[in-house]
Order: C-alpha cells, then sequence, then structure tokens
C-alpha cells in the first residue's frame, strides 16, 4: 500500500515537457515573434557597426569603439528583447483566460513557469548564438577571449531577461502596462551597468544600485571575455550571480503568480 501511494505521489516531468511543448509551438507559429528574437538583435549590432565604423581610434586606446561598445550589447539586447516578449507573452495568458484554466488542472505553478523559462530560454539560446555569428562572422567584432563564452554570457543574460519578465508580468493587469515595467525594470540597468560610465566612476549611491542589478554583472562578465584571453575567476563569479538572479526572478514568479486575473 505504502508503495502504491508513494508511486501515486512521484513528482512527474509531464506537465512541465508539455508546457514547454506548447510553448514553443506557439513560438514557431509566431512568425513576428520569432524574427523579433533572431533577427532584431543581429540587425542592431549591424546599425551599431555602421554607426561606429568610420569613428577615428584612440592612439591612447587600441580597441575600437565597435569592440568596446558592441561586446556589452551582446548581452544587453538579448535581456531587453527576451524581457519585453515574455512579459506580453506571460499577460497575454492571463488576460485571454489560459493561464487560470492551466491553474485549475494538475499542473503547478512551478511547472508552469519552470516551461515558460526552458521554451524562451532556448529562444534566447538561439538569439545569443545568431546575434554573436553576426557580430564575429560579419562585422569583424573583436575580443581576446572565445566568443563561445560570450554567447554563453549573453544566453544567461537573455534567460534573465526571461524570469524578469515572467516576474515584471505578475503586476501588470494589461499587456500596455506590461510595457510600462520597460522603463522601471529595463532602462536603469542600460544606465548604470557601465555601458555608458565606468561603474567604478559612478557616484557611490548609484554605484551601490548597481551592484544590485544583473545587467552590470553580464557587462562586466563580457569586458573579461573582451580583455582576457580565458575564462577568469571574476567572469564565472559575474555569470553565477546573474544565473542567479534569473533563479530568484523565477522562484518570486511564481510565489506571486495569481490565479485569477483581477
Amino acid at each position: 500500500m505504502s508503495t502504491v501511494t508513494s508511486v501515486r505521489r512521484t513528482p512527474s516531468l509531464r506537465p512541465y515537457v508539455a508546457t514547454t511543448s506548447r510553448i514553443l509551438r506557439q513560438l514557431r507559429n509566431d512568425h513576428r515573434t520569432v524574427a523579433m528574437i533572431l533577427v532584431v538583435p543581429a540587425l542592431l549590432m549591424t546599425l551599431l557597426y555602421f554607426i561606429y565604423k568610420d569613428t577615428p581610434k584612440n592612439p591612447l586606446n587600441p580597441v575600437s569603439l565597435f569592440d568596446r561598445v558592441g561586446i556589452s550589447m551582446l548581452g544587453i539586447l538579448p535581456f531587453i528583447v527576451m524581457f519585453l516578449i515574455t512579459a506580453i507573452a506571460m499577460q497575454r495568458e492571463r488576460t485571454s483566460g489560459t493561464l487560470e484554466r492551466l491553474l485549475t488542472t494538475p499542473l503547478s505553478k512551478i511547472d508552469l513557469l519552470a516551461g515558460y523559462g526552458s521554451a524562451f530560454s532556448l529562444a534566447a539560446a538561439a538569439q545569443a548564438a545568431v546575434a554573436c555569428l553576426v557580430s564575429f562572422g560579419l562585422l569583424g567584432l573583436n575580443a581576446a577571449g572565445s566568443p563561445g563564452w560570450v554567447v554563453l554570457i549573453a544566453m544567461v543574460d537573455a534567460v534573465c531577461g526571461v524570469a524578469l519578465g515572467l516576474l515584471a508580468s505578475a503586476f501588470a493587469r494589461t499587456e500596455f502596462q506590461a510595457v510600462q515595467f520597460m522603463p522601471v525594470v529595463v532602462a536603469p540597468q542600460i544606465f548604470l551597468c557601465g555601458l555608458l560610465v565606468p561603474r567604478g566612476e559612478l557616484p557611490g549611491w548609484l554605484e551601490a544600485i548597481s551592484n544590485v542589478m544583473p545587467m552590470s554583472y553580464a557587462v562586466d562578465a563580457l569586458q573579461q571575455v573582451s580583455t582576457y584571453p580565458e575564462p577568469t575567476g571574476a567572469m564565472w563569479r559575474d555569470l553565477a550571480v546573474v544565473a542567479g538572479f534569473a533563479i530568484v526572478a523565477l522562484c518570486l514568479g511564481a510565489a506571486t503568480l495569481r490565479r485569477r486575473t483581477p
């Protein structure tokens, strides 16, 4: 009897796999979203290349502006795109009633968010690979380290964007409100991540704020790859921090997931 009970209580991966498959099918059939995920970051990197193409090089700094800014953007752009798409997609599930119907089934909140996270993480991996392929292969972006490490960091940062998008959607009532979270969640991270001004040169209180933002660590990790030919301890530490942010955001998203849309 106890054996039967234990078998019945054994957690199943079927709801998680089914959710992941459903989201991937939806993405595959939504050609505009696929284009935004795969094409837009690559196009923006191309635009950035032409912006800096004829910029005179600083004789005191052999690294071109495109190389310095471009490698940071490979972490920033996937974060932005995946945050936006995930927040809107999750809110659409709420407003359409799909989320409410799903939560009346044996599907748990963790299965639901893990399925969303996995599906969009696969999309994020494809996005990072395409953006890096275009940047390094076609646009001539240079880094001391391997482009493979750049792809890994960009992918983890995009996954963090997915997790924060899922979390932000819990506090929005409409898709428009989900979009409104972008200037609140994303814009400050762009300003304080070290892209515009090195974080060490920020006022103390702004540097303290930047220290609790995941994009800061993603940019720091990418700068490590840009500077050093081999992975450094600082790179692994920064990457772990970004992954930690993603895990915490997913857990908070599960805790705040509402059964009914107000």
